[in-house]
């Protein structure tokens, strides 16, 4: 049986061995809206696929014209067995419902490091991804990265208090970092960029030595909201 919940994900479950990230571009909000609809009708209308999937969650973007969808396997194995099984399906009635979504991009990832306001019980507003890539496979450097954004945010006198949590995730082919960022409101977040020194990326050594470090290609910040998900039940 598969259910609908409100409820975000929690990203440090330890049953999560493969949490995956992918990208649809469809096009304007109202077919975001048709897609989610079409997700949860396809998903919903049939049993849960693997007792190995764990949680599935769908996020529309800020931009009007973007999903992203948030997967949460205990292995790559799992989500290999049911791509070759269920996976075809599901799409095929999804782009019957919606055609002309385009699939952009699906990344692998493995969690790394995640840091957790304590007591905190806000529900989020705004899930704010930052994407990271590197010039070339460097798993030691994606650690070595993330452990330098962790010194920078220990260095900040005064944290922005709409951030809420922040979960990196190293990417299986050592090329990217994806930050999973937790925040109150989409606004506490645009606030945050627009004063350094409030929270995120002042004007300190700490931080200048993330945002020029060796190999570092690019980066894009992205905001979603949380749109359905979808669990075992």
């Amino acid at each position: 049986m598969t259910r609908r919940t409100d409820a975000h994900p929690d990203l440090t479950r330890p049953e999560v061995g493969a949490p995956f990230f992918s990208t649809w571009r469809v096009g304007t909000p109202e077919r975001q809206r048709k897609a989610v609809e079409a997700i949860a009708a396809t998903w919903e209308r049939r049993p849960w696929p693997a007792p190995d999937l764990l949680g599935y969650h769908v996020y529309t973007g800020h931009d009007g014209t973007t999903l992203m969808h948030y997967s949460q396997w205990a292995s790559e194995q799992a989500y290999e067995a049911f791509r070759k099984t269920h996976r075809q399906e599901r799409n095929d009635e999804i782009d019957t419902a919606v055609p002309g979504i385009e699939r952009l991009h699906l990344g692998r990832y493995r969690r790394y490091r995640s840091g957790v306001r304590d007591g905190d019980t806000r529900t989020p507003g705004c899930i704010v991804i930052v994407d990271i890539e590197f010039e070339g496979p460097d798993p030691d450097r994606q650690r070595a990265w993330v452990d330098a954004v962790f010194d920078a945010l220990e260095s900040e006198a005064k944290p922005h208090p709409g951030g809420m949590s922040a979960h990196f995730h190293l990417s299986t082919d050592g090329t990217r970092v994806l930050n999973y960022a937790e925040w109150e409101s989409a606004q506490a977040h645009i606030d945050a960029l627009a004063a350094p020194g409030d929270g995120i990326g002042s004007a300190t050594a700490e931080w200048q030595r993330v945002q020029s470090w060796p190999g570092l290609k690019g980066s894009t910040v992205s905001r979603y909201d949380h749109a359905l998900g979808l669990i075992p039940g």
